[in-house]
This record gives C-alpha cells, sequence and structure tokens, in this order.
C-alpha cells in the first residue's frame, strides 16, 4: 500500500507542477462558465424594435410605453408605413417591427401584426412569443402596471387581442435564463473532456519516454499502476466539478435545488467513466498527439451536437438520435438538469443513473482487458 501511495504522490505532483496543464484544468471551466453565463446566451434581452405610427390610440401608445418598458424591447423609432420598417429590418437597422390596426375595422379593438428578422428562427421565434405575451395582455390605457412578459397570458385561438386566453406559468426557470441550460451542460462536457483527455496524454506519454516499462515491472501490480495515474484526476475532477458549482450558484445565479449528495454521487460514476474512456484511448493511441486529437474528435463534437448540450435530441433525425443514445454525456447532464434545476430525487434520475453505470463498467472492462492484452 505503501508503494501504491507513493505512485499516487509521485503523480500528483507532476501535476502539480505543471502549470500550464494546472492553468488548462482550472481555467478552462472558469472562462467557459463566464462565456456561457454572460456572453453566450440565448436570453432575449434589448430587440431593437421599430413601430409603424398608421394606426394611432391610446390602446396602442399604452401598448408600446409597457414593450419599451420591459428590459426585453427597446423601441429605436417610429416610422409611417411598414415598408419602411421592412427597410430598416433588412438594412441591419432593427431586428422587429410592430405594426398596429384596428381590430375588424372598427375602433373597439387592436390587432397587430408582428415583422421580424428570421435569419436565426429560433430566436426570431422567441422575440416573436415575448412581443406576443405583452401585446397580448388587455390594456387599460390610463392605469396598468407592467409586468414581466412571461407572466402575462397567451392569446388561444382568436389571435391578438382576443377575448380567450391561455395562462401560462413556466415552473422551474421563469425567467427562462439560459444559465440554468448551460451549466450542466458545461458541466458534462469539461468533465468528459479533462478526464479522458488529461489520462490518456499522461498514460501515453509514460510510453513513449519509456517509463511504463520501468513502472510495470516495479512490485506493483500493472492494474494499481494505472489506478495510481489516475487517482489524482479523479481527484482533479472533484475539484472542477466544485468550482463549477460554486460558480453556478454564486455567480450566475443557478440554482442548486437538488441532493447535493446525489449530484456528487452521479457526478462519482460520471467521472470514472470519463477515466475509463481516457484509459481505453490510451491503448489505442501511440503518442501524445495522437491521443489529444484521438479525445477532441472522438469527444468534442459527439459531446456538443449530439449530446443535448445545445440542440435538443428530440429535434434531431431518427439517425442521430440513435447515435446520441450511446454518447455519456447526454445522460449526465439530463441527471443533472432534473437534479440541480427541477431538485428532483435520485428515483427520477435512476434510468440516466443506470445507463452511465453500464456505460462505466463495460468501458472499464474493455480498457482493463486491452490492456492486459498488450502486455501479454
Amino acid at each position: 500500500m505503501k508503494t501504491f501511495l507513493s505512485f499516487i504522490l509521485k503523480e500528483a505532483k507532476h501535476i502539480l507542477r505543471d502549470k500550464r496543464t494546472m492553468l488548462i484544468l482550472f481555467g478552462m471551466p472558469v472562462m467557459l462558465m463566464l462565456l456561457f453565463g454572460f456572453a453566450i446566451t440565448t436570453d432575449v434581452k434589448n430587440v431593437r424594435t421599430v413601430v409603424v405610427t398608421s394606426f394611432q390610440s391610446p390602446q396602442t401608445q399604452a401598448a408600446v410605453e409597457r414593450l419599451a418598458q420591459s428590459e426585453y424591447f427597446t423601441i429605436t423609432q417610429t416610422v409611417a408605413t411598414p415598408q419602411e420598417a421592412e427597410r430598416l429590418i433588412r438594412n441591419q437597422k432593427a431586428d422587429m417591427g410592430l405594426i398596429p390596426s384596428p381590430k375588424g375595422g372598427g375602433s373597439d379593438g387592436l390587432q397587430w401584426q408582428i415583422m421580424v428578422d428570421g435569419c436565426d428562427p429560433n430566436m426570431a421565434q422567441q422575440w416573436t412569443t415575448y412581443a406576443q405575451s405583452i401585446l397580448s395582455q388587455p390594456i387599460d390605457a390610463k392605469h396598468y402596471t407592467p409586468p414581466s412578459p412571461l407572466e402575462f397570458p397567451s392569446p388561444l385561438g382568436e389571435g391578438l387581442g382576443a377575448r380567450s386566453w391561455l395562462g401560462v406559468r413556466l415552473l422551474y426557470n421563469p425567467q427562462m435564463r439560459s444559465a440554468y441550460n448551460f451549466v450542466p451542460a458545461i458541466m458534462g462536457m469539461l468533465l468528459m473532456l479533462i478526464c479522458a483527455m488529461m489520462t490518456s496524454i499522461s498514460i501515453v506519454r509514460e510510453k513513449e519516454r519509456g517509463n511504463m516499462e520501468v513502472l510495470l515491472v516495479s512490485p506493483v501490480r500493472p492494474l494499481m499502476v494505472i489506478i495510481a495515474k489516475a487517482v489524482p484526476y479523479l481527484m482533479l475532477a472533484f475539484a472542477i466539478l466544485i468550482t463549477i458549482l460554486l460558480m453556478a450558484h454564486y455567480v450566475l445565479a443557478v440554482p442548486l435545488a437538488g441532493s447535493l449528495f446525489w449530484i456528487l454521487v452521479v457526478s462519482t460514476i460520471y467521472i470514472i467513466l470519463a477515466l475509463s474512456l481516457g484509459l481505453l484511448i490510451s491503448n489505442i493511441a501511440k503518442t501524445q498527439l495522437v491521443a489529444l486529437l484521438l479525445s477532441a474528435m472522438v469527444l468534442l463534437m459527439p459531446v456538443v451536437m449530439l449530446s443535448g448540450m445545445m440542440f435538443p435530441v428530440e429535434s434531431m433525425p431518427v439517425v442521430l438520435q440513435w447515435v446520441s443514445a450511446v454518447v455519456p454525456p447526454r445522460y449526465y447532464i439530463e441527471a443533472m438538469r432534473k437534479l440541480m434545476i427541477m431538485g428532483v430525487g435520485i428515483g427520477d434520475v435512476a434510468k440516466e443513473v443506470i445507463i452511465l453505470t453500464v456505460m462505466t463498467l463495460l468501458l472499464l472492462a474493455v480498457a482493463l482487458k486491452k490492456f492486459n492484452v498488450r502486455l501479454e
């Protein structure tokens, strides 16, 4: 046991004295959390809006004022005709145009036409939804308090200004903040990339330098050598996980609604899975460069594209949905979103936990088997 601990200490010292590695390990999580939390966001804010003044009434003025008082829209200017509004949108001087008109040709009702830049369909849909929520609220032109658009009812069946309403209540993320979605995704991506990549590169580096043969003829069994090299990265992964959770809660204001214990348990399973994948890559790669490329190509693209991190799995073609079924981060991200944001119990993520456990055992068995075959 003393010899085994000395191997762990030797690997830990090697990691800690490499300042560039430490900068990558802890700088990357902080940078990504800040980028996804503040810069790369799908939140609706400051949508440049132009209003057509061809029809004016106290109701239209109150609706436009309500829109301007929200943090989601900025009234940049008013124009006389819809054609002018369209020209501003085409010239990239506005994102959305609002065209009011009397409903049914009379003065007792009001309806709106929304003209929006559809180059980005997802954002255009969000802008339209937010604007509909504000404009569809019944308006008293003299007395109203502008609530948040997300608290407004939406029209049902009769268009904007209709008298039938559908109440909408958003659970778990009432402000529709994108950080709630990105934080679990960043956890899944970083833990997979760092654990698998750094473990594979570490073992391949020992092979390149000829140190692996020396380690294997030592009194410690080969399996213990591999475990000893993985343990420091396991501890680093926990440090990174805690860093992400602290930043998520105190910097990005993302709630930890579920049990912290179960979050750590599920994360432990996932980290061991990532380390097993790194060991498997080290058995295939001959050089550190190959290990790095394999880790990047095999892990980065599937994690970003097929795990549900950026795009919903349900919206993908059936073939890609089947491919995403073998991407481990998909299940970890789903479990973290349920545990962290929804605050459910472990029973509600049993499916994800079982799949991650089976994947971990399978990858670990294959990696150790290939490692033993190489020794023989």
